[in-house]
């Protein structure tokens, strides 16, 4: 009875130790993982803002470029109308 104790015994501590040194080297790799996920997330979240914020920034432009010849023209519309209300 002894004997098979002993060999219980050493069988779970040879599970236990192995498993103990397997254990930190995938942990190691998953945070390795973890880090190089992150840096591909935060790079493609810098391409995506750049490409918006270009966009946003050539509308912007055309809109006021727009608003621009509208006031003019409407200043030029008006010019050309006689005045309704006497001064």
């Amino acid at each position: 009875m002894t004997f098979k104790r002993f060999s219980i015994g050493v069988l779970a501590f040879a599970l236990t130790a192995g498993t103990a040194i397997a254990l930190p080297a995938q942990a190691k790799q998953d945070i390795k993982d973890a880090g190089h996920d992150t840096k591909d997330a935060a790079v493609d979240t810098g391409h995506a803002t750049k490409t918006v914020t270009k966009k946003a920034a050539h509308k912007t432009k055309r809109a006021a470029v727009k608003s621009k010849n509208a006031t003019e023209n409407f200043g030029d519309r008006v010019a050309d109308k006689p005045e309704t209300h006497p001064k």
